[in-house]
């Protein structure tokens, strides 16, 4: 259980760098683009630092190619909800396009854990056996490890 609250308490710590990343390119962008363009590449650009810092710090576990390749399906989600929010607070509710992403990307925020933990953590591993280790040399099943940055 302290494992596990741990673990969201890193995941957390991410993810207020990654919607500070995101929500500065999103102003960076919004002046020369429309508001959905500035969000999806501003999403894109901060999902890339999101994946590396997931992997390392929150999760402990080796980024590879394919977690590289399925991490985008897993914020598929979050960019799903964070976008029809964004859409539904500026159309609907009139809420300033400067503001709205910073609200859609708070409710976002636990479909995008349980769903990045499920793509970068191995089965069969929880934050509980976190400290038991690696299983082996280039194991599949255990690719939990300290991180460098903790």
């Amino acid at each position: 259980m302290r494992a596990r609250l741990a673990e969201i308490i890193r995941f957390g710590l991410v993810g207020g760098v990654n919607t500070g990343t995101f929500f500065g390119f999103y102003l960076l962008l919004h002046p020369w683009m429309p508001y959905l363009a500035a969000n999806s590449i501003a999403f894109v650009l901060s999902m890339i630092g999101s994946f590396f810092l997931n992997t390392y710090f929150t999760y402990r576990t080796r980024p590879t190619w394919k977690k590289f390749a399925l991490f985008p399906l897993a914020n598929l989600t979050n960019f799903v909800v964070q976008s029809t929010g964004l859409f539904v607070l500026v159309t609907w509710v009139g809420m300033d396009e400067r503001i709205a992403p910073l609200v859609a990307a708070v409710v976002a925020i636990p479909f995008t854990y349980l769903i990045s933990q499920r793509i970068l953590v191995p089965r069969g591993t929880g934050a509980a056996t976190a400290a038991s280790g690696p299983s082996g040399p280039g194991s599949e099943t255990d690719e939990r490890q300290p991180s460098r940055l903790a």
